[in-house]
């Protein structure tokens, strides 16, 4: 199977924060689209449990755009730590897969 050149990037934010974070990603043209979710996130820190609401955002690129959006999900983040995780696309529906590359690269 031939590499997509797409990636995925996990990040998650308070439910406020996340539609900011996904919109300037989007129009700043970093990244193609962002989905939303909303999850339950149990996790220690600082010795502590912790469990809280949170959204998770699907974030796609260009894997060149990588760290551009990396560096844009932190400036815009209030986390101390956020997380933000890369994963390759192996492959998909070219369609969808020509979509994010049309997407990616040019603001607006």
């Amino acid at each position: 199977m031939k590499k997509s050149g797409i990636v995925m990037i996990l990040s998650t934010a308070s439910a406020e924060q996340a539609p900011v974070i996904a919109e300037e990603l989007v129009a700043s043209g970093l990244v193609a689209c962002v989905n939303i979710l909303p999850v339950q996130s149990v996790y220690r820190w600082r010795g502590k449990i912790c469990k809280e609401g949170e959204s998770l955002m699907i974030i796609k690129t260009r894997e060149e755009n990588t760290g551009s959006a990396i560096n844009g999900i932190k400036k815009l983040h209030a986390y101390e730590v956020p997380e933000i995780t890369v994963l390759p696309v192996i492959g998909g529906h070219a369609p969808y897969i020509d979509w994010i590359i049309r997407g990616t690269g040019h603001p607006g």
